[in-house]
């Protein structure tokens, strides 16, 4: 893949990438520079790439281990009880996005590609590298679990 190809690659899917980057990170700056990492990464590793029809979940996979980090990065940085506590209230008021916090790993990945980055369930278990039967299966229990917890908070 040349540099002209990749770059209409990912001009192609970066609003989607950023999407994704933005319900992970919580933050307009953090899901920018994410995706900004992403795209570097797959610049430098794009002859990893063997099947290029695979472009679009190979870069959102790459996309996903960023913002893992990134997460990882702000746990040893702050946690919310340092937070102000106008912060604090800020955050509280948004009990999807703390409901969704919580939820285990593998089912907040499968509900932040399938609802916030536009993916469908064939795209989801290509980037997640699982069977399309699994997303369904993840999808149904994560959206039990939100919807217990969020009954709960009403």
């Amino acid at each position: 893949m040349n540099d002209e190809e990749f770059a209409k690659r990912v001009a192609s899917v970066r609003t989607k990438l950023y999407k994704t980057a933005l319900t992970y990170l919580s933050s307009e700056s953090l899901a920018m520079d994410a995706v900004d990492e992403a795209v570097y990464k797959a610049l430098c590793g794009r002859w990893k790439l063997r099947q290029p029809e695979f472009f679009d979940t190979w870069i959102t996979r790459i996309l996903i281990h960023e913002c893992h980090n990134e997460l990882r990065r702000q746990k040893r940085c702050c946690s919310l009880e340092e937070l102000p506590e106008a912060a604090a209230e800020d955050f509280d008021a948004l009990p999807l996005k703390e409901a969704l916090k919580r939820l285990p790993k593998d089912l907040k990945d499968v509900i932040i590609l399938r609802f916030f980055g536009g993916y469908t369930v064939a795209e989801t278990a290509q980037t997640l590298h699982i069977p399309a039967g699994t997303v369904a299966s993840r999808q149904r229990k994560a959206l039990r679990l939100l919807r217990l917890e969020l009954d709960e908070e009403v």
